[in-house]
């Protein structure tokens, strides 16, 4: 009895001692996201104005990116894939190098107009650098704990979300379970890392809903079939990524090729729709959304195929800000169809794709919560758990794996194991 309780203490003293190591990290994490960030806005200010002076040159900008990403990553080029396979057990490094090459290559993808988003750049710089430490640290399990804890820091101080960001980065690697391990440091790191980047000047994107309603049937049922759109609409853009990726790849096996031709291609298509409209991120159409000017009907379809070609064409980027504002515009088309009023619909749209997309239903909750109010949850839940249901087997991550596919692959590693394989990988 005597031996299980130290054995207890031993390992809820490990969690501690992450707990508090991950509090400079997320320190670490939310102020490179400042930079990132500041960087993207900085980009975007230059090209706004002047559409035609950059947009007609994306295919260079990839050209670029794609040699820059071939010579100094090789293999290790989709950095995402490296922390999806570290965070699921195997025993993987991810280069320091991929930080300042990833966010330089999604600089230049925003300023010449490419059509992705950020959040792939935030979360793998802090699942990087927190995994890097992890290596470093004689405690077994330390680099998977504080992958996660990095992820987590990631996503909130872009995004300024911390619950959602630590439920996020806790059920994304492994869809249907929850990495309650790595909850302490997550947690830490987490709100450390958003009250950076809010200090550093970095506000989030937030918007105050009306009161909520009672629920009544009729509102259970909208909420159900409106998330269950959304997240049919999630699936169907994670379906089209993967798809898009095989073609592309079959079709131009040369990346070189493969980035030039898609990049003129983009560039007549970003011209010809809007004048840039459908460039950057997707902030500008969540901001329609939600404030004043119209928003197209075809808007969501607009922005997730042009977004789908931007990312499998070999450009840097994320998909998490573009699926959101895919679910703003839809939520904004479907609100008469269901007598729901257009913000509310708007704020279930934004949430519901992004857990359609991800294979996720605590974060989107969370993140409804943190950015609409908590005085909707309940309907958010509704909805998000419908989204969740219809949004099929897809995702956004290729190396997402379900719990039920086979033996759990989130084992600790051996203390042996993990010493032999800490080669250096600045």
């Amino acid at each position: 009895m005597g031996d299980k309780i130290r054995d207890i203490g031993a390992r809820y003293g490990i969690l501690l001692i992450l707990a508090v190591i991950a509090v400079p990290l997320g320190a670490a994490i939310g102020a490179i996201d400042v930079l990132f960030e500041k960087g993207l806005e900085l980009v975007a200010n230059i090209r706004n104005p002047h559409p035609w002076y950059f947009i007609p040159f994306l295919a260079l900008a990839g050209i670029v990116i794609v040699f820059c990403t071939g010579k100094l990553a090789g293999k290790n080029a989709r950095g995402m894939d490296l922390v999806f396979r570290a965070g699921q057990g195997e025993p993987q490094q991810i280069p320091l190098r991929l930080i300042p090459l990833s966010i330089a290559a999604t600089w230049l993808t925003h300023l010449f107009g490419g059509s992705a988003g950020r959040e792939g750049v935030a979360v793998q710089v802090g699942a990087s650098i927190s995994h890097w430490v992890g290596r470093k640290l004689p405690i077994p399990d330390a680099a998977r704990i504080l992958l996660v804890a990095g992820m987590a820091a990631g996503f909130s101080g872009m995004f300024g979300t911390p619950v959602a960001a630590v439920l996020f980065a806790m059920e994304v690697l492994v869809t249907g379970k929850l990495i309650y391990h790595a909850l302490l440091p997550a947690l830490t790191a987490s709100f450390t890392a958003c009250a950076v980047s809010k200090m550093l000047g970095l506000e989030p994107f937030t918007y105050a809903l009306p009161a909520a309603e009672a629920i009544t049937p009729l509102l259970l049922i909208q909420f159900l079939i409106l998330g269950a759109i959304c997240g049919l609409a999630g699936g169907c853009f994670a379906w089209g990524l993967s798809a898009a990726h095989r073609l592309l790849n079959k079709k131009f096996p040369n990346p070189l090729i493969r980035v030039a031709v898609m990049g003129v291609t983009l560039s007549i298509l970003l011209l010809v729709f809007y004048t840039g409209r459908y460039s950057g991120p997707g902030s500008n159409l969540i901001q329609i959304a939600f404030g004043e000017g119209k928003i197209y009907y075809w808007d969501f379809a607009l922005k997730g195929i042009l977004t789908i070609l931007t990312l499998a064409a070999g450009f840097q980027g994320g998909e998490v800000t573009p699926l959101c504002s895919i679910g703003a515009c839809l939520g904004i088309i479907l609100a008469p169809l269901f007598g729901i009023p257009a913000p509310i619909a708007a704020a279930v749209g934004y949430i519901c794709v992004f857990g359609g997309g991800t294979n996720t239903f605590l974060a989107p909750l969370l993140i409804g919560g943190e950015v609409f109010g908590f005085q909707w949850l309940p309907f958010f839940f509704i909805a998000c758990a419908a989204a969740r249901l219809f949004s099929g087997r897809c995702s956004i991550y290729g190396l997402q794996i379900a719990a039920s596919e086979g033996p759990d692959r989130i084992q600790a590693e051996e203390p042996n194991e993990k010493m032999k394989n800490n080669p250096e990988d600045a």
